[in-house]
């Protein structure tokens, strides 16, 4: 019998991986969706970066409402929200509505991203917190391998709109399944009271934290780095270097399962050796290999194995930072985990976004502006790892 460890992971990695469902399925569609609303690159990109944008600022309230009113009520509003903005999006006429309901959608996906966070720290802490967030994770991160090509396997003989079609029977889904299989981990006496004051006083609070700002944007830099390459790739490996959309998905997966091998070892590597140590080593070897892959490619050697290999250990290596990070941050802040788990979320998604718009502006049809950004986000995650984990004082575990 599966144990309530295990099924607590199944459920909140499929809830997690709502998110990254609606974007890895679609991505092979990005250049028919192009030319069948008549849309140039740039508008394309902005379904992109509208599902971010309110993928990541409507996390600020689902977080602290969690806090006030039980983790499920507002998952069910969320999913729910996503089911009708993945209908939306399968019905659009042109990119403005496209562009509209992809909005609506990221609005819904944020409650699967902040709330099972906080579900997380309120069942764990520590090294336990991380073997959680790790399995999490790699449900998580399954999708990016399975959803180009099923997203593939949908778009070839039904077209793009049917992507949506199943976005939007997998939010359902996982109603379903929070309603069925998820207990409530904030107990109304745990709750914090209903009032925009106290959230406002818990935001300050977070804000005013150096070292859960420092960690929160490690991640969030690692996971800009994925933005880059969500919102170029399609179009560097099908338009530039000539793959089909199945093909595009396979080296797409490839990518990905760097990430996700690597993610299973952050719980086992920072119980033997601490987590911040391990966010230290895994965030200079993002930054060593992405800097040789803009090296690479600045030098002007065009290749398509020679970008994927590179990007490989530069992504596993971000499987150790993005989930030791997010157990790390919320660490200090048990009583207020909805807010944390929102606030950083929030802080990730919107530097995510501003990096989409950056790489779609700089777009020329190449992989460098792609690995120009990679490149620059590694930097940025090396430069707060040093500030925030090395100099700062070690700050000890709440109970």
């Amino acid at each position: 019998m599966i144990s309530t460890f295990a099924k607590n992971a199944i459920v909140l990695g499929l809830l997690t991986a709502m998110g990254p469902l609606a974007i890895d399925m679609y991505l092979p569609a990005l250049p028919a969706i192009a030319f069948d609303l008549g849309a140039g690159t740039a508008a394309t990109q902005m379904t992109l970066t509208a599902f971010f944008l309110a993928f990541g600022l409507c996390q600020i309230v689902y977080g602290p409402v969690s806090d006030m009113v039980g983790r499920k009520p507002p998952l069910y509003f969320g999913l729910t929200l996503f089911t009708l903005g993945s209908i939306g999006c399968a019905v659009s006429p042109g990119i403005e509505w496209l562009i509209f309901f992809r909005f609506v959608q990221g609005l819904g996906a944020s409650a699967a991203m902040a709330i099972p966070r906080a579900i997380i720290r309120d069942l764990h802490t520590g090294v336990e917190a991380a073997r959680l967030m790790s399995l999490v994770m790699l449900v998580f991160s399954v999708a990016p391998i399975l959803a180009p090509l099923s997203g593939s396997a949908l778009i070839v003989p039904f077209g793009w709109r049917a992507v949506f079609v199943a976005t939007a029977t997998l939010s359902a889904l996982g109603f379903l399944l929070v309603a069925v299989l998820l207990p409530e981990t904030r107990p109304p006496g745990s709750r914090v009271t209903f009032g925009f004051g106290n959230a406002l006083s818990g935001f300050g609070r977070l804000l005013r934290d150096r070292r859960f700002l420092g960690l929160t944007f490690i991640g969030g830099l690692g996971m800009s780095s994925f933005f880059a390459f969500l919102a170029s790739s399609s179009f560097v490996y099908m338009d530039h270097f000539g793959l089909t959309p199945t093909q595009y998905s396979f080296a797409f997966s490839v990518n990905a399962i760097g990430f996700v091998g690597a993610s299973q070892f952050a719980a086992k590597l920072g119980a033997r050796f601490g987590m911040a140590r391990v966010v230290n080593a895994a965030v200079w070897s993002y930054a060593v290999f992405s800097l040789i892959l803009f090296g690479v490619i600045a030098a002007g050697v065009d290749s398509l194995p020679v970008l994927i290999v590179l990007l490989v250990p530069a992504f596993a290596s971000l499987g150790l930072v993005i989930p030791s990070t997010m157990v790390l941050a919320l660490e200090e802040h048990g009583h207020i985990a909805g807010m944390a788990s929102s606030l950083g979320g929030t802080l990730q998604m919107v530097t995510g976004g501003i990096m989409i718009v950056i790489v779609s502006l700089f777009f020329d049809g190449t992989a460098l502006p792609m690995v120009t950004a990679i490149a620059l986000c590694a930097m940025g995650a090396l430069i707060l790892s040093f500030l925030t984990l090395i100099r700062a004082p070690a700050v000890k575990p709440a109970e």
